[in-house]
């Protein structure tokens, strides 16, 4: 919208969408943004290990390891099977 298209009295021109549909525009565009940012889980995942290697290191170091653990007890699983 120009100023040419300002009439005398203030008024919008017929053609200019009202502030409701320019202020839904921007609630939509909002909502759609954290539903996508609520879908992108990796994106999500990968800011809570940044976030937890910054605020507890040891937290995730414990993770790290249990996880190891966890891997070696299935693989001696595995093997002790197999040896049968």
């Amino acid at each position: 919208m120009t100023t040419d298209d300002v009439k005398p009295n203030g008024a919008q021109p017929k053609d200019a969408p009202p502030v409701d549909v320019k202020r839904a525009r921007a609630e939509l565009a909002e909502t759609l943004e954290a539903i996508e940012y609520k879908l992108n889980v990796p994106k999500r995942t990968a800011e809570r290990v940044e976030r937890l290697r910054t605020e507890n290191p040891l937290v995730l170091v414990g993770i790290a390891v249990a996880a190891a653990a966890a891997v070696a007890g299935a693989v001696w699983l595995v093997v002790r099977a197999l040896k049968k």
